[in-house]
């Protein structure tokens, strides 16, 4: 229900009202019916003022439109609002013939001099029920009720505003509790003005009139603010320009736009740009986004364009303007430093440093839909280090969740290891030998390439994992050979059966690496033979 606001006079007698009716229901003594009489007195006396309220409310309806030069839609406004008060009148005139129907057949005032003397008849009920209840419903209580609220109806049709009707029946009254089923069952006149005193009908009918004024001021209130809506006024003027852009290059021209604009105040336009509504701020929507690549020209451009609209209540309709903005979005160079190698090695943990300097301080990376290997994420903005599965990478760089581009990488595999045969601890000399007692200690050592195992030191640890060791003397095997499971090899008890003219033979089967993961992965190798004369 659109009601108007109540004055705090209007707030307390509604109170008082609420109290004495609930005193009434307790049939409490006489004294009551003075409370009564002051409650309807009251009444009468804000509804009065309201009524003067009301009037002048039209009176500068009309003052408005003849100001605007009496336009068309403001005249239409103000004979709603003639309507509206003539409605007024009418039902107000019905409640007043009531109001002296019921002071007649309970026997007038005590003090015809006075009108506001008290009523013989204050506690007549029998009379008050007669009049507004009747043999079988036929009292004016049922018509009030009728013309009240098509009052309600009418005003719901001249406004547009939804206007709730003031005369209910106790099942439609939300005031009455559900558990009150005997005042549920009663019908409006019935809950108004059965078993009721003479002077509280007075109160309730004065209550009514109250409503009906509220109401009548409601609707004046929202027809004003019709008038002139088919006019925007702008009290807000300001300077402001456009120019073709904000980055020149020495040596060309730079060219701007500068007007007026201006905005109003009293109108509240909903901003928006490709679907999405704007922030507005001193009037203005705010079209902030993240610029997204697309297809990129020869010169690394791309052209785009957004669509704005603006929109507010124009004459009782939504009036919108259509803005296009074009712009051009510029292919952000991708930088890409390793922090390790000149190119990615296969199963290695490959560290880069990607940049984008033009998106400057904004710059968010995140590498998600990279693909040919694992991707993980440093603890640096833009670091990020890239295993490789796959004979090609793709690396894929957004920022802030908007893709920037992406980067193919070649993936070669990890160079061939040195392998040697030591022993005491220098590589062995497989010319000239060693006597049998000379041979304290032999290993294989296995070394990646220089290059490699300086930059990836982590990616470079080798190790024999199945040699071979066997001793030959002509062109047999003295006993069994011998597997080592790693590369420091105890040839002791192969020596022991040694003599002159025997030969160690070491067999180099298998070779594996250790990568930052620490797994471990087979390296291929070629057939690595050793042979070392014993003199």
């Amino acid at each position: 229900m659109a009601g108007g606001k109540e004055t705090p006079r209007q707030k307390l007698i509604g109170i008082m009202y609420l109290i004495l009716l609930a005193l009434l229901a307790l049939q409490v003594s006489s004294s009551i019916m003075e409370k009564f009489k002051f409650l309807d007195d009251s009444l009468s006396f804000a509804n009065d003022n309201a009524e003067k309220k009301n009037d002048s409310f039209e009176k500068g309806i009309q003052e408005t439109v003849s100001k605007n030069g009496n336009r068309p839609s403001d005249v239409a406004v103000l004979d709603k609002a003639k309507k509206v008060r003539d409605e007024a009148v009418e039902v107000r005139k019905v409640i007043e013939d009531l109001r002296a129907q019921l002071i007649k057949v309970t026997g007038g005032l005590e003090n015809p001099e006075e009108p506001s003397s008290m009523y013989k008849g204050a506690k007549a009920e029998t009379e008050v029920e007669e009049l507004m209840i009747g043999i079988n419903k036929s009292g004016k209580g049922y018509l009030l009720k009728t013309e009240i609220n098509e009052y309600c109806d009418h005003l719901t049709k001249i406004t547009g505003d939804k206007y709730d009707n003031i005369a209910l029946d106790g099942a439609e009254d939300k005031r009455i509790s559900a558990s009150e089923k005997d005042l549920k069952r009663k019908d409006f006149s019935e809950l108004n003005f059965g078993q009721t005193p003479m002077v509280a009908a007075m109160a309730v009918l004065s209550n009514i009139e109250s409503d009906v004024l509220k109401y009548e001021s409601s609707a004046l209130a929202k027809l004003a603010e019709s008038i002139g809506a088919d006019q925007v006024k702008f009290d807000k003027i300001f300077a402001a320009y456009n120019a073709e852009s904000k980055v020149v290059a020495a040596g060309t021209k730079y060219k701007a736009e500068l007007f007026l604009a201006a905005s109003s105040s009293s109108l509240k336009p909903i901003y928006s740009a490709d679907g999405r509504n704007l922030q507005v701020k001193d009037e203005r929507g705010l079209n902030e986004f993240t610029a997204t690549p697309g297809a990129y020209d020869v010169d690394g451009n791309c052209k785009k364009s957004w669509n704005g609209k603006i929109t507010f209540k124009h004459n009782g309709k939504d009036t919108t303007f259509i803005v296009k903005g074009e712009y051009i979005v510029a292919r952000p160079v991708i930088q890409i430093q390793s922090a390790s190698v000149s190119a990615l090695y296969r199963n290695c943990a490959n560290e880069l440093n990607v940049q984008v300097p033009a998106l400057g301080s904004t710059y968010a990376p995140s590498f998600a839909g990279s693909t040919g290997g694992e991707f993980i994420t440093g603890a640096s903005r833009g670091l990020i280090t890239i295993v490789p599965s796959a004979p090609e990478v793709t690396l894929k760089v957004a920022s802030g969740g908007n893709a920037i581009g992406e980067q193919k990488f070649k993936v070669r595999l990890v160079p061939t290891p040195a392998i040697k045969f030591l022993i005491n601890g220098t590589e062995a000399n497989e010319k000239q030998g060693y006597s049998v007692s000379a041979v304290r200690s032999a290993k294989i050592e296995v070394k990646g390439d220089e290059s490699f195992t300086a930059f990836l030191p982590k990616d470079a640890r080798y190790n024999a994992s199945v040699v071979e060791v066997a001793l030959a003397r002509g062109a047999r095997y003295v006993g069994a050979p011998l597997t080592f499971k790693s590369g420091n090899l105890d040839v002791s008890q192969l020596l022991q059966s040694a003599r002159p003219g025997d030969r160690l033979i070491v067999d180099v089967k298998k070779v594996q690496r250790a990568n930052f993961h620490n797994t471990l992965e087979d390296v291929k190798i070629p057939t690595i033979i050793k042979q070392v004369p014993l003199n």
